[in-house]
């Protein structure tokens, strides 16, 4: 039963990563392209969590873990260079 699972939450969060694909390709500005690549960091740490479930292992967690923290610090990044047109202050 939850070989089923694991298998349709890999297609459907890879569903959602090609649906996120297609809006940063072809988003109309560029805050949807940074809301549209945050959701991709979500989903590939979503894949990633899936994937360490399936082979029981530990490091995988830790490896979402890294990406949680790098994504959310490269959108910080890239909102303040946006907004203000400097990252630091």
């Amino acid at each position: 039963m939850l070989d089923v699972a694991i298998r349709i939450s890999t297609g459907l969060f890879m569903l959602a990563l090609i649906f996120n694909l297609y809006r940063v390709l072809a988003g109309p500005s560029m805050p949807d392209r940074i809301a549209a690549l945050d959701t991709m960091y979500v989903n590939s740490i979503g894949l990633i969590i899936i994937f360490g479930i399936w082979l029981n292992s530990k490091l995988y967690f830790e490896a979402a873990l890294l990406i949680a923290m790098l994504g959310f610090i490269s959108t910080v990044a890239v909102c303040k260079y946006l907004l203000r047109g400097d990252i630091i202050e």
